[in-house]
């Protein structure tokens, strides 16, 4: 069984308030402060739940930095008040980041709950990952 520390309980909190924020921040077509709120939020609660060493090393592998310096740099530009260029630089980062994530995500979504739609994704980028 794992265990859960408080901390990582609070992170898990905030972290769903930055997603919030985020969503709420584009709905409201593109709030800068929003959406500032909303990246500080998120990176605060993912540090919190994750550590913040293997939030550091996670961020700044070799192989990351592209996708890194596209989310940081968006987070800045968000920052800065230029919210729809900052939301399009954090995009290109988060699926730059996550791009090895998403296959295992669709393979278990597409089998655990029996989705033919993601179980096809799951064997395209089966497919794919290899070129990567």
């Amino acid at each position: 069984m794992i265990s859960i520390t408080e901390w990582q309980k609070i992170g898990v909190g905030i972290t769903g308030f930055g997603a919030f924020f985020i969503l709420l921040g584009v709905l409201l077509y593109f709030d800068s402060v929003l959406l500032a709120f909303g990246n500080l939020l998120f990176l605060t609660g993912l540090t919190l739940i994750i550590g913040l060493r293997k939030t550091l090393s996670f961020f700044f592998q070799r192989h990351k930095l592209k996708g890194t310096s596209f989310f940081l740099g968006g987070v800045v530009v968000v920052l800065l008040r230029w919210p729809l260029l900052g939301m399009f630089l954090e995009t290109y980062g988060f699926f730059s980041l996550f791009r090895g994530f998403f296959p295992v995500a669709f393979g278990f979504l597409g089998n655990a709950f029996n989705i033919p739609f993601l179980s096809e994704l799951y064997r395209r980028f089966q497919g794919t990952s290899s070129m990567v």
